[in-house]
C-alpha cells in the first residue's frame, strides 16, 4: 500500500499546488451529480484500479476523485462537475445514461480508452458542453441526434471508433462547433448539406467512413471552412461540385480514392489554398490552366483518366513539394520550369512524379536541381529518350510515403547525466551538456497541409514553444514518422528553462494547455490531437496523475478534512484491490511477456471469460470454421456486437511472432479493403484475435461448386479490385510498406455488400527500408511460407521476397475468379492450366460457367491481366498500381447493373449463355439448395466472418 506519511505528504502537496481554491468551505456536491458518477463508474471496468476513490467521499471536496474536475456555480448551494477527463487510462465499458445528470459538464474526455456500446442519447441533455472526445475507443451504434442540442459545443472528436449510421442532420444546430473529427468510423449515407449552417466550422474529418451519394454543393456556403477531409468513401458516379472553388477559407481539400468522376474543378480563386489530394478516383478530361494559389504545397492527381498535357500553371509556385499525376493519360512534353520559382535551401527538395502516363518529349534541357526528383517510368518517353535514360529519370519509384526522421543528436561527447531521476541532455539547449528532466508529449496533427514536415520543423518548434510560453531550446522534437491519413505523429520533449527541474506548477500549465486544446497552431499544421503525455519522474509528485494518461482533481477544503479522507481512501482501495486480486484471474508470465510485446492502441483486450460468455463457452454450434490456426467462433459481446472469434488451438499458440505481427499490423491499418480488428485475448495460455462479423464469409466459399448463388462476372470484376486496392494500400500506403506473403481466396472476405477485404497478416512482411545511402533494397531474403498452389516460384526458388510476390499470388485468385477452380486440383495446377488454354486459343473450355453472361472483351482483358500477374518471371509482372489501373479500365467497360448476383430459379436450374472469344456455347447448371458453411478453411476466418476499412 505504500508510505502512509508519503501518500498524505504528496496530499498536502496537491492541495497547495493545484490552484482550485474557489471551492468554498462547507459546500458538498449536488447529490444527483454524485449517483450519476457512480452510475458512470459501475458501467467502466477499470483493470488497473485508476477510479479506486470514486466512490467514497464527495467528489468535489475529497482528495483522489481522479479526473474530476468542479467549480462553484453562484447562488447555488452545491458544488458542479465540470470536466471529466480520463484520457488513456485502460478503461473498457460503456457510457452510463447518468452521465446527463452532470448539468454543468464542460469537457468529456475518454480518448485512448477501450469503450464499447453507444454514445448515450443523454449527453444532448448537457447544453453546458463545450468537448466531447471520445476518440480511440470501440464505440458503435449511431450518434444520437440530441448531440444538435449542444449549441455551446466547439469540437466533437469520435474518430477511430465503430460508429455506424448517418451524420445527424441535427448537427446543423451546433453553432459554436469548430472541429467535427469523425474519421475511421463506419458511418454511412450522405454528408448532410445541412452542416454548411455551422458558422464557425474549421474542420470536417469523414476519412475512412462508408459514406456515399453525392458531395453536397452547399458545403461551398460553409462561413470559416478550411480542411475538408473525405478520403476512402464511395461518393461513386457523382463528381466534385464547381462550388468548391468558392470556398474563399479552403486551405485543404483531400478527397482520395472516393469514386469520384467528371472533371478537377478550377481551384485557382481560392486564395490561401495549401493542399490537394485528388488521387485514385476516376476523374477525366484536362488539368485546369489557371495557376493555384502561391500557397500549395502538395498537388496529388494521381490515378485517374486525366487526359491532355502537364499545364505550364504548375510552375511558380514557391513552396510546392509534392506534384504527382502518375497513372493518368496525359501526352505531350515534359514540362522543365515547374522548379523555376522555388529556394532550395537546408533539406527542402520537390518530387514530381510523372510516371506511368504517355509522355513522349523531353526538353533538349532538361536540367532540374539536385533537390528534384523527377519520375518519368511507363512513359514512351522512356523508350525513345536517351537522355531521359542516362538522367536516371526511368526507374520505377513508390514516392507515396513521406519521409519521417529524428530531431538534432548530441555533437559533443558529454559525461554521463545523474541517475536518480531521468535526466536526459537536451540536444536544443544552448548550455553543453545539460542535464534536465524532460516531460514527454504524444502529439499527432491529424490533417496536415504539407508532403514534407522537414521544411517547417522549425516553423512548428517556434509556433508550439509560442503557444505554451516556453523558448524554442525548450522544445526538442525527438522523432516524427508519417502515418496512413497521412497525419504525422510526433514525440515532443519539453525541458526545463536552463533548470534541472519544472515546478510542479509549471508542469499542470502544461498539461492545462495541452490536454484542454487550449492553443491553436497555425492553419498549415492543421488540427491536433494529444496521445499522451509522459511524466516520468514528476509523476512522484503527482500521485493522481500518472503518466499513461491525464487526470484532473478539483482538490480544496480543509487539510485535517483532506488527510482524513485520505486515510479512508487508503482503507477503501485497500480493501477494494484485496478483493479484486482474490477474483482475478492468474495470467501465465508468459501470456504477460507476450502482452507486453504487442502494440495495442486501439485494439481492445478481451479476458478469457468475455469470449467465453460471447460464444457460449466455445459452443460447437457457435463455431464456423476452422483451420490450420485453430477454429473460429461467431460470438456476440456484451453490448450486441457480432464479432468473429479466431481461437487458437494449444499446439498453435504463437505467443510469440505471428499472433504479435497480426495485432500490431491490423492496429495500425485502415482501409476499407483490409480486414479490421476488434480487439485479441491473450490470457492463462490462450490466444485469441477478434473480428467484425462479415456475414459473406470467404472469397473461396463462393467459389465453391456448392454456393447456392454463383458470383457474377461484374461481381468478380469487382471483388478483384476491392481485392488489388487493399494490396495496394499495403505495398505503398502503410507505414511502414507491407508484404502479404499469404494472399489467397480464403483469406480474401466478403461483407454484407460483397465488398473484399484482405485478410490474415499473420505471415506478413515489413517492406525493406532504405540503407544508410538511401538505397532501397529490391527484396526480403526470408524463409518461404505461404499455401502451396499461390506461391511466387522465383521466391520458392531464392527466397526473395517482393512486392510482386504478392501480385503473382493475386493473380492465381483472378484465375479462381474466372475458371472457379482450386489452384492445386486433382494434380493440375491452374496456372499451367490457364496457359495451355490461353495459348490454344479456346479460353470457353476454362470460364466458370456458373457465370452469367458476360462481355467477351471484359473476360479477354481480365485474363489477360491474371496471366501477366502470374508469368514465372519477377520483372515480367505488373506493379499492384498497374494492376489497381487495368481492373478500374475493366469495370467501367461493364454494361450497367453487370455486378449483380446471379439468380437461381426454381428447381435450382440456371440456363447461362457463356460468351467467349471463339465460342457462345449454353448449357445448364444444378445449382444445391443450400450454401455449405461447416467446411474448414484454411485461413481460419471462415463464412461469417469479419473485417474492416
Amino acid at each position: 500500500m505504500g508510505n502512509l506519511g508519503g501518500i498524505l505528504r504528496s496530499v498536502i502537496l496537491l492541495v497547495l499546488c493545484t490552484g482550485y481554491v474557489d471551492i468554498a468551505m462547507g459546500q458538498k456536491t449536488d447529490p444527483t451529480e454524485v449517483n450519476a458518477l457512480k452510475a458512470i463508474k459501475d458501467r467502466l471496468i477499470d483493470p488497473l484500479n485508476k477510479l479506486k476513490s470514486w466512490g467514497s467521499g464527495d467528489p468535489c471536496t475529497s482528495p483522489g476523485w481522479t479526473g474530476i474536475s468542479c467549480t462553484k456555480i453562484p447562488n447555488d448551494s452545491y458544488l458542479h462537475v465540470t470536466e471529466i477527463q480520463l484520457f488513456k487510462m485502460n478503461l473498457s465499458g460503456t457510457l452510463a445514461p447518468e452521465v446527463g445528470h452532470l448539468s454543468q459538464l464542460k469537457t468529456l474526455d475518454f480518448m485512448w480508452n477501450n469503450l464499447t456500446g453507444n454514445i448515450p442519447r443523454e449527453v444532448g441533455n448537457i447544453t453546458t458542453l463545450k468537448l466531447i472526445t471520445l476518440n480511440g475507443n470501440q464505440l458503435s451504434g449511431s450518434l444520437p441526434d440530441e448531440i444538435g442540442n449542444l449549441v455551446n459545443l466547439n469540437r466533437l472528436q469520435i474518430d477511430e471508433n465503430n460508429i455506424s449510421g448517418p451524420i445527424p442532420k441535427s448537427f446543423a444546430n451546433l453553432t459554436s462547433m469548430k472541429h467535427l473529427h469523425m474519421n475511421n468510423n463506419s458511418l454511412s449515407g450522405q454528408i448532410p448539406y445541412e452542416l454548411s449552417r455551422l458558422p464557425a466550422l474549421l474542420h470536417l474529418l469523414v476519412d475512412n467512413n462508408n459514406l456515399s451519394g453525392p458531395l453536397p454543393p452547399k458545403l461551398a456556403e460553409t462561413p470559416s471552412l478550411t480542411i475538408l477531409q473525405a478520403d476512402n468513401n464511395n461518393f461513386s458516379g457523382s463528381s466534385i461540385p464547381a462550388e468548391y472553388s468558392s470556398i474563399r477559407t479552403l486551405l485543404k481539400l483531400s478527397l482520395r480514392n472516393c469514386s469520384l468522376q467528371g472533371a478537377v474543378p478550377d481551384l485557382s480563386g481560392i486564395p490561401k489554398f495549401g493542399y490537394l489530394d485528388l488521387s485514385w478516383n476516376q476523374l477525366n478530361g484536362s488539368i485546369p490552366t489557371n495557376r493555384l494559389a502561391s500557397d500549395i504545397t502538395t498537388i496529388d492527381l494521381s490515378h485517374n483518366f486525366l487526359n491532355g498535357n502537364i499545364p505550364a500553371n504548375f510552375s511558380g509556385l514557391p513552396n510546392l513539394q509534392f506534384l504527382s499525376v502518375n497513372g493518368n493519360l496525359l501526352d505531350g512534353e515534359i514540362p522543365s520550369t515547374i522548379w523555376s520559382n522555388i529556394t532550395f535551401t537546408g533539406n527542402r527538395t520537390l518530387i514530381l512524379d510523372f510516371q506511368n502516363n504517355s509522355l513522349d518529349t523531353i526538353p533538349p534541357a532538361f536540367d532540374p536541381p539536385e533537390a528534384v526528383m523527377v519520375l518519368l517510368y511507363g512513359n514512351p518517353v522512356c523508350m525513345t529518350s536517351n537522355a531521359a535514360r542516362s538522367a536516371n529519370l526511368c526507374q520505377p519509384m513508390s514516392v507515396t510515403e513521406p519521409r519521417s526522421g529524428e530531431g538534432r543528436q548530441l555533437s559533443k561527447i558529454c559525461t554521463p547525466c545523474p541517475t536518480d531521476k531521468d535526466y536526459e541532455y537536451n540536444p536544443s539547449s544552448p548550455i553543453p551538456c545539460f542535464c534536465a528532466v524532460p516531460v514527454g508529449i504524444g502529439f499527432r496533427l491529424k490533417s496536415p497541409g504539407i508532403s514534407d514536415f522537414g521544411p517547417y520543423k522549425e516553423t512548428f518548434e517556434t509556433d508550439i514553444t509560442s503557444l505554451l510560453e516556453l523558448a524554442v531550446y525548450q522544445l526538442y522534437i525527438e522523432r516524427y514518422m508519417w502515418e496512413t491519413g497521412p497525419r504525422l505523429n510526433t514525440h515532443l520533449k519539453l525541458f526545463p528553462n536552463n533548470t534541472t527541474l519544472f515546478n510542479k506548477s509549471e508542469v499542470l500549465r502544461l498539461m492545462e494547455l495541452l490536454a484542454g486544446w487550449q492553443i491553436t497552431l497555425m492553419d498549415v499544421f492543421g488540427p491536433y490531437e494529444l496521445l499522451n503525455f509522459t511524466l516520468g519522474s514528476y509523476a512522484d509528485e503527482f500521485p493522481t496523475v500518472e503518466s499513461s494518461g491525464l487526470k484532473r482533481s478539483a482538490l480544496a477544503g480543509i487539510l485535517v478534512g483532506t488527510i482524513v479522507a485520505a486515510i479512508a481512501i487508503s482503507v477503501v482501495s485497500t480493501v477494494f484491490i484485496m478483493k479484486r486480486r482474490r477474483k482475478r484471474r492468474t495470467i501465465s508470465r508468459r501470456s504477460l511477456l507476450s502482452r507486453f510485446s504487442v502494440k495495442i492502441d486501439g485494439v481492445r483486450c478481451f479476458t478469457f471469460d468475455e469470449m467465453a460468455t460471447a460464444t457460449n463457452d466455445f459452443n460447437i454450434s457457435a463455431q464456423v470454421g476452422q483451420g490450420g490456426y485453430g477454429k473460429v467462433y461467431k460470438g456476440n459481446l456484451a453490448d450486441g456486437t457480432a464479432v468473429a472469434i479466431k481461437r487458437a488451438h494449444e499446439d498453435s499458440l504463437q505467443g510469440s511472432k505471428e499472433f504479435c505481427t497480426e495485432i500490431e499490423l491490423l492496429s495500425r491499418l485502415h482501409h476499407r479493403n483490409l480486414v479490421s480488428l476488434v480487439g485479441y485475448c491473450d490470457e492463462e495460455d490462450e490466444q485469441m484475435l477478434v473480428y467484425e462479423f462479415m456475414p459473406n464469409g470467404t472469397l473461396r466459399d463462393h467459389l465453391s461448386v456448392k454456393t447456392e448463388r454463383p458470383l457474377s462476372f461484374g461481381r468478380r470484376v469487382h471483388i478483384a479490385l476491392g481485392s488489388a486496392k487493399g494490396i495496394l494500400y499495403l505495398h505503398t500506403e502503410a507505414n511502414p510498406p507491407i508484404f502479404h506473403r499469404d494472399v489467397k481466396a480464403s483469406n480474401i472476405l466478403l461483407d454484407s455488400k460483397f465488398v473484399a477485404k484482405v485478410a490474415d497478416f499473420g505471415l506478413s512482411r515489413l517492406a525493406p527500408v532504405p540503407d544508410v545511402e538511401g538505397t532501397l533494397p529490391a527484396h526480403i531474403s526470408t524463409v518461404v511460407k505461404g499455401t502451396p498452389g499461390y506461391l511466387d516460384p522465383e521466391y520458392f526458388l531464392t527466397h526473395k521476397l517482393t512486392e510482386r510476390s504478392d501480385v503473382y499470388s493475386l493473380g492465381v485468385v483472378f484465375l479462381e475468379l474466372l475458371t472457379g477452380m482450386r489452384p492445386i486440383q486433382h494434380g493440375k495446377n491452374i496456372v499451367r492450366e490457364v496457359n495451355l488454354a490461353y495459348q490454344s486459343g479456346d479460353i470457353s473450355k476454362i470460364i466458370d460457367s456458373r457465370m452469367s453472361s458476360y462481355p467477351p472483351e471484359c473476360v479477354t482483358r481480365f485474363l489477360s491481366l491474371a496471366i501477366k500477374c502470374c508469368r514465372d518471371e519477377t520483372e515480367a509482372r505488373p506493379y499492384m498500381s498497374d494492376i489497381v489501373r487495368e481492373l478500374e479500365t475493366i469495370r467501367s467497360m461493364l454494361p450497367e447493373g453487370e455486378d449483380a448476383l446471379s439468380e437461381t430459379t426454381g428447381s435450382g436450374l440456371l440456363t447461362k449463355t457463356i460468351s467467349s472469344s471463339s465460342s457462345t456455347p449454353t448449357g445448364a447448371l444444378y445449382v444445391s439448395s443450400h450454401m455449405s458453411t461447416s467446411g474448414q478453411v484454411d485461413s481460419g476466418i471462415p463464412s461469417g466472418t469479419v473485417a474492416p476499412r
